[in-house]
């Protein structure tokens, strides 16, 4: 999966912090969760939006909770500003990266948030992690190639003996004996 300029700019940590805010929405029975990769040239504002709805006001405040405390417990991070807890219509969270919207259905469907930012690529949660497990996996691999690129050939023919004598070994039913590393001297 390639990577797109407006994914690198955003840290995977701030990916993790949406990851974990999405996955509360869904264990308190969030409806209809959404994440909003915002546009960088039509956002100033933050990276992301996750968008959730609650069927009443009891509800949203308790997403909106468990948010506020998982991320705070897990990751250290408070909101820097937290809007419309008092009456549970429309909270937002506001982590500078991302914001948090939990909504009652009626008020989504009112202010339409996502219609508002065209620009935005949607995402379900699932959709989201695969992309971050995916650009995990490619920047691991990335850094194998780097470390293998490193290695002194002599080193890599070390490792190639030990895995053939293994594997002969676990042919003819031996006890698996793998011969000695060998360690260039030190000056």
């Amino acid at each position: 999966m390639n990577i797109k300029p407006a994914q690198t700019r955003v840290t995977k940590e701030t990916r993790i912090l949406v990851q974990t805010a999405a996955a509360v929405c869904e264990e308190k029975k969030g409806q209809h969760t959404r994440i909003l990769e915002l546009d960088p040239v039509d956002s100033g504002l933050s990276d992301f939006f996750l968008i959730t709805s609650a069927t009443n006001e009891r509800q949203a405040v308790t997403i909106a909770d468990e948010i506020e405390l998982r991320l705070k417990r897990y990751f250290g991070v408070l909101p820097n500003s937290v809007e419309g807890r008092r009456n549970g219509e429309w909270i937002l969270l506001d982590y500078v990266d991302f914001v948090a919207h939990v909504f009652l259905a009626e008020r989504r469907a009112f202010y339409d948030i996502e219609r508002l930012r065209k620009s935005a690529r949607p995402m379900t949660p699932p959709e989201f992690d695969a992309e971050l497990k995916a650009a995990l996996a490619e920047k691991t691999r990335m850094a194998r190639l780097r470390v293998a690129k490193k290695t002194p050939p002599a080193m890599k023919r070390a490792a190639k003996l030990r895995v053939t004598a293994k594997r002969s070994a676990a042919k003819k039913g031996a006890p698996k004996k793998v011969p000695p590393r060998k360690r260039p001297p030190t000056k």
